[in-house]
């Protein structure tokens, strides 16, 4: 364990180096992938000379020297496929792509075709190297992720600061975060203030400035100043340690396409291998000038040609494109089958406070009757200081010069208000029903006001009111509009709040279905009166705390807020890390395109493997087009479904 001493002036930003930015990780990254593709060049290389020897009909390349020649540039590309068959078929696994590439090519060297059998195996490899190197970059946004989990905390114990793995420390412990380090823990800043880096976490890159009490999360970074932070969850318990788990498994979860087509293969592969048998031994039965080598050359095609890797590979690559764009802005699926059942949505059911509210109170409206607002305001102030309702401290939050007025004698009165003395002045503030209780006449227009409102008399006179409610969020509107426009019409809201403020809100909003003051079971009840429909395929949108059970109960459940959230990460399929509702059309064009994608892979792997199937059936097709029905539409599948990482979202 290494100890400092506790010195500030000695702190200095990291160097790229120490951050993990060692240039000579890079410099083995590329000596490595330069030695995966060594083989496929060698091969390439030897078969190329080898053709030009045989189209100049050169005299020594002939016989035994040919035949060495093309089994030299044959094994770099294909010992490590017949090794894989081999293991495979010692495993009980005889029917994989692997056998059936070994199975053309050794049959191609049987029957003499040389060059073909290492073109085969050569373009084979190849393909695979290009698979990787795409599945590589697909799940690059994903991986990314990753990198956001730190490997050492400074903790202060005994008078220094240790530097210690994140997992070792407790809760209410306090760590120091250093200019450019990440936040390796959740918590709660305890210095002034704090300018941080978000962006790995929410996929926001605007820095965002906090104050003294704010949460923290792991993975973020610190901008500009040495900050401390006590520690409020154990490294296991952290937002980043639970997002992590979740990429890590999301990919594990598979799609019912995905998994039909791996199940397809695991059929299709056996019955490939009987009808090449076929298609060799058949013919002898009805056709006249039978050549066993002619029908045998035709089946090694139908082989090569049959090899499911486009499908087997294409498909999966196209959804871990699907999350990797996902995870990019900031969106986390926990599995490729939701991806699949966005693209059914067409009812949507929403919370309101923290969904499309901020979830924090605000003063709208200030109403003065005889007095000057800042006067007014002084009075009030100096009575909900007292209070520590949500309503209190944003009446509290209001800015006004400094006031020396201190409220005393003050006691609240149970459902209605609070009472007490200012400025020598006796000072009522809370609800209608306070009001009359002392003989207050109020202004009329208050009774059309539907959102929270506090009444303020001074000396048994009405003096005004202010209205308290919560704000939209910025792009809430935006939402719903663009909701329509990707053919969700069947928008409903539920909320716990007053049915009043839910109507008004849904009003702004162009919501045409909205319920209030809503219990979590009748939210679910709700929902499940949606179910009974079987046309209904039911998103909800949620803070994931008390929404839980909503959020389990739809067909898709989408979290807002995740980070701050642990029923958000247990209960919902989606988490939206940035707290914005705009993010859920992002989802759903992400679904649709993920969906589209593998569906033209799908689409082009089974057409061109179906023409040329039948073109090498009459004897039309040469292992070259066997190779372009294969390995190019492999390629082509990969080239398509990579354009998933740089599509726009806006």
């Amino acid at each position: 364990m290494k100890k400092e001493k506790l010195n500030l002036r000695d702190i200095k930003p990291k160097s790229k180096k120490e951050q993990g930015h060692d240039d000579s990780h890079n410099h083995d990254g590329n000596s490595s992938e330069f030695k995966a593709y060594l083989p496929a060049i060698l091969s390439f290389a030897m078969l190329i000379i080898g053709i030009a020897l045989d189209y100049f009909d050169i005299t020594f390349f002939k016989d035994w020297i040919r035949i060495v020649w093309y089994g030299i540039a044959y094994l770099p590309v294909g010992l490590p496929v017949l090794k894989a068959g081999w293991k495979s078929i010692k495993k009980g696994d005889v029917f994989t792509e692997f056998f059936l590439m070994s199975l053309a090519t050794v049959g191609a060297f049987i029957i003499g075709e040389y060059p073909e059998g290492v073109a085969v195996m050569l373009f084979y490899a190849v393909g695979e190297l290009f698979q990787s190197a795409a599945v590589k970059k697909a799940k690059g946004n994903i991986k990314a992720l990753l990198n956001v989990r730190p490997k050492e905390a400074h903790v202060f114990r005994n008078g220094d600061i240790e530097s210690v793995a994140p997992e070792t420390i407790a809760i209410g412990e306090i760590i120091q975060i250093r200019v450019g380090e990440k936040f390796p823990l959740d918590g709660v800043l305890t210095s002034k203030k704090a300018s941080i880096n978000t962006a790995a976490l929410t996929g926001e890159s605007k820095p965002d400035t906090i104050t003294k009490g704010a949460k923290v999360f792991a993975g973020s970074i610190n901008l500009e100043t040495v900050i401390e932070v006590e520690v409020t969850k154990e490294f296991k318990d952290s937002s980043i340690a639970r997002i992590l788990d979740l990429v890590q498994n999301a990919t594990a979860r598979k799609s019912k396409t995905e998994l039909f087509i791996r199940r397809f293969a695991r059929i299709y592969t056996p019955i490939v291998v009987f009808s090449a048998i076929g298609v060799t031994l058949l013919p002898y039965f009805f056709v006249e000038d039978y050549v066993f080598t002619d029908w045998l050359y035709r089946a090694l095609i139908f082989l090569v040609i049959s090899c499911p890797c486009a499908l087997v590979i294409s498909i999966p690559l196209g959804y871990f494109g699907g999350l990797g764009a996902a995870s990019k802005n900031g969106i986390l699926f926990k599995g490729a089958s939701f991806l699949d059942t966005m693209t059914k949505i067409n009812t949507l059911v929403m919370d309101k406070t923290g969904t499309v509210t901020k979830g924090v109170f605000k003063i709208t409206e200030i109403k003065t009757v005889g007095w000057e607002e800042k006067e007014f305001m002084k009075y009030l102030m100096a009575m909900e200081r007292q209070s520590t309702h949500p309503i209190a401290k944003a009446i509290s939050a209001y800015k006004t010069e400094n006031s020396d007025f201190d409220a005393s004698d003050v006691s609240e009165i149970a459902g209605q208000g609070l009472k007490g003395i200012v400025n020598g002045k006796t000072v009522l503030v809370g609800n209608k029903a306070l009001m009359t209780a002392n003989s207050i006449e109020v202004m009329e227009d208050t009774e059309s006001i539907v959102e929270s409102i506090v009444l303020v008399a001074i000396d048994n006179a009405f003096a005004g009111y202010v209205v308290i409610a919560d704000e939209l969020k910025d792009d809430a509107k935006e939402t719903i509009t663009n909701l329509h426009k990707v053919g969700i019409s069947n928008i409903m809201m539920l909320s716990g709040d007053k049915h009043s403020i839910t109507q008004k809100v849904a009003s702004e909003l162009s919501i045409e279905t909205a319920k209030g003051g809503l219990l979590p079971e009748d939210k679910l009840n709700e929902v499940e009166k949606l179910k009974l429909n079987p046309d209904n395929t039911i998103i909800f949108i949620g803070d994931g705390i008390n929404d839980a059970p909503v959020l389990a109960a739809s067909h898709v459940g989408i979290a807002m807020g995740g980070l701050g959230s642990d029923v958000a990460i247990e209960t919902a399929d989606i988490i939206i890390q940035t707290d914005q509702p705009s993010k859920v059309i992002k989802a759903i064009r992400i679904s649709r395109s993920t969906r589209k994608i593998v569906w033209q892979n799908i689409i082009l792997a089974f057409g061109v493997k179906l023409i040329v199937l039948i073109l090498g059936a009459v004897g039309l097709a040469t292992m070259w087009e066997a190779v372009f029905a294969d390995v190019g539409v492999a390629l082509l599948a990969i080239l398509n479904a990579v354009r998933l990482q740089r599509m726009e979202w806006d």
